[in-house]
């Protein structure tokens, strides 16, 4: 059975930091592309980060250089560092995991977490 587990949600003032944590199992999570995505009140989710199997980083314009995807293969766990939290990355936030791929687009992702809150008060 696939489980993702995201965890560290929570409250922090704007310029500060916050790290997220995906523990997963039940596939191969080695080869496996990695992808954060978020989704704020009344939008759409939208991509984040995301790490492959080489350790290929991706990321998102509105993060590029605040935030940093990182894993742990024999944890099998993603990480996601958040420094210089704005009010704007206030969304619940998703872990993702897609076989043999890193794609930027959700709906190319096989697995998904359920989630964890992250917000960012002014």
């Amino acid at each position: 059975q696939v489980q993702l587990v995201e965890s560290g949600g929570g409250l922090v003032q704007a310029g500060g930091s916050l790290s997220l944590s995906c523990a997963a199992s039940g596939f191969a999570f080695s080869i496996s592309g990695m992808g954060w995505f978020r989704q704020a009140p009344g939008k759409e989710r939208e991509f984040v980060a995301a790490i492959g199997w080489s350790v290929r980083e991706l990321y998102s314009d509105s993060v590029k250089d605040r935030f940093t995807i990182s894993r742990d293969n024999a944890k099998n766990t993603v990480y996601l560092q958040m420094a210089g939290l704005k009010p704007e990355d206030t969304a619940v936030y998703y872990c993702a995991a897609k076989e043999l791929g890193v794609p930027t687009r959700a709906d190319e992702y096989d697995y998904w977490g359920q989630g964890t809150q992250v917000l960012v008060s002014s």
